[in-house]
């Protein structure tokens, strides 16, 4: 049986953006059930604690979505008992290898020269897009697994932003949720206490100064222009939500029924 999780968000020592994303309603008037989808940043640091919380959701599977450099940088994730974990990396390690090296080691210079003039909020409007087109396989399994047997289900990536944050939202797309509550979902991710802490190399005062954070900042926020273009790439590429769901994700009618009975009350 599924716990049913506490009305109160739980403050966890070493997991960044847990949540439940329950609660949220659907374009027909239902609303995604509690304790069946939640989401976060990686759990390599989870305490004891918090991994005898995550325990305690009744957890079927974990989708990992970063890949072997990340896995490298911070950890295998927690073990927990009973989960499945399955990780289907959604950007490729070699992708921009040397601009994340940039990112910890770079000196002011360096970093004006590849993020100022909105070349950092462009990157990741480009890399949104890219994995709406490109990523069709790994997005397709996690809505045919969820549909199946894979609830309750938690997603994450590194920081729990991106690359969870557009699994997440594709499957509330399945879900028939409201564009304007999977937007306000998204954006959760910007309030401090679940921010991504951002680490560079170096820890003289100068790594971290106002325009050095103040220039990485579009890398480790959650626009709504970033969610936007990926919304518009569906729309361009395949002509609507329904379309991307059947041809691109392979997701039928049939199936999406099954995951409204899954996660819908």
């Amino acid at each position: 049986m599924t716990q049913q999780v506490p009305s109160t968000e739980p403050e966890l020592a070493g997991v960044r953006n847990f949540r439940d994303v329950g609660g949220l309603p659907t374009v027909d008037g239902r609303r995604v059930r509690q304790g069946v989808l939640f989401r976060s940043g990686h759990l390599a640091h989870a305490t004891g604690e918090d991994a005898a919380f995550l325990a305690s959701l009744g957890l079927h599977t974990i989708f990992d979505f970063r890949n072997a450099a990340d896995q490298r940088l911070e950890g295998p994730d927690v073990e927990l008992p009973g989960v499945r974990n399955v990780n289907l990396p959604l950007s490729d390690p070699a992708d921009g290898a040397e601009f994340w090296k940039m990112i910890r080691d770079g000196d002011l210079d360096q970093l004006r020269a590849i993020l100022a003039n909105d070349q950092a909020a462009n990157r990741m409007i480009g890399s949104y897009r890219t994995i709406i087109k490109e990523r069709t396989a790994e997005h397709s399994r996690v809505l045919h697994a969820l549909a199946e047997d894979s609830v309750p289900a938690l997603m994450h990536c590194a920081a729990g932003k991106d690359r969870a944050g557009l699994s997440i939202a594709i499957t509330l797309l399945a879900l028939g949720v409201r564009r304007d509550a999977i937007v306000e979902d998204y954006l959760k991710s910007n309030e401090k206490h679940r921010r991504y802490k951002v680490r560079r190399s170096s820890s003289a005062a100068s790594a971290y100064s106002p325009e050095v954070m103040e220039l990485l900042s579009p890398l480790f926020d959650a626009r709504a222009e970033y969610l936007a273009a990926a919304f518009e790439t569906v729309e361009e590429t395949w002509g609507g939500v329904d379309a991307y769901l059947e041809k691109g994700l392979g997701v039928t009618p049939e199936l999406r029924d099954r995951l409204r009975e899954r996660m819908l009350d």
